[in-house]
């Protein structure tokens, strides 16, 4: 009988999330953040349950000095929609308001030392959410989270 690794086991039941531009656990090029462009980077995400109805896409930082920051924001990504290109938005899906007080990206800023930036992907059992806060659309997703996926950049200006 084969013997299955950790990584197949995981890859099979997580959805998996990639850029083309970084790899996980490694550092964000400049462009993405503060210290250049401050656009959003492309993102793919595969391996995504078959019954998803939408997406939510969650950039945040939990390194930072103040409290876990949140970079972007974007629900009611539809299910037919599993990529989004440099400085895009996911199409159809809806931005809210982020930490900077924008509902746009946010690129990493990090004010000292080198931080963890979360890029994760929810996959849920319906087509829309409510709320316009992080904390409102987590509430609303409880219960409806078919699976995730995430993906972590590094930066330190």
């Amino acid at each position: 009988m084969r013997q299955f690794t950790v990584t197949e086991i995981y890859s099979e039941i997580m959805v998996q999330l990639t850029s083309p531009h970084f790899q996980a656990n490694q550092t964000i090029p400049a462009q993405f953040t503060c210290a250049g462009e401050d656009i959003s980077p492309a993102l793919q995400w595969f391996n995504v349950p078959d019954t998803s109805k939408s997406f939510v896409l969650i950039v945040h930082d939990p390194d930072a000095p103040s409290k876990d920051w949140v970079h972007w924001l974007v629900k009611n990504i539809p299910a037919t929609v599993t990529q989004v290109a440099d400085d895009t938005v996911p199409t159809g899906g809806v931005e809210v308001a982020n930490d900077f007080g924008r509902s746009s990206w946010g690129g990493p800023c990090p004010p000292r030392g080198e931080h963890h930036y979360y890029f994760e992907i929810y996959a849920l059992d319906v087509t829309t959410i409510a709320g316009n806060s992080l904390a409102e659309i987590k509430t609303a997703m409880t219960g409806h989270i078919l699976d995730q996926g995430e993906l972590i950049g590094l930066f330190a200006r």
